[in-house]
């Protein structure tokens, strides 16, 4: 997806027009995401359990270890 940017091809500017059209999308709901949970903070703990979860094998969808650089 980002190998526009990567090569810095001519028509990188097409890249954000991909991306902009991707986000509408999935703000009107014509698609979805695969994101099926979340953990915060970002932490060692949660990052622990983040790594435990995939490692099991039957994780669906993504998970996301957010809120890196908020305060706690």
């Amino acid at each position: 997806m980002f190998t526009r940017l990567l090569f810095g091809t001519p028509d990188v500017i097409r890249q954000h027009e991909l991306l902009n059209a991707t986000a509408d999308l999935v703000d009107d709901g014509q698609t979805v995401t695969t994101l099926t949970e979340r953990l915060s903070p970002f932490n060692a703990t949660n990052l622990r359990e983040a790594h435990r979860r995939i490692e099991t094998g039957s994780m669906i969808g993504k998970l996301v270890v957010e809120g890196f650089g908020e305060e706690a």
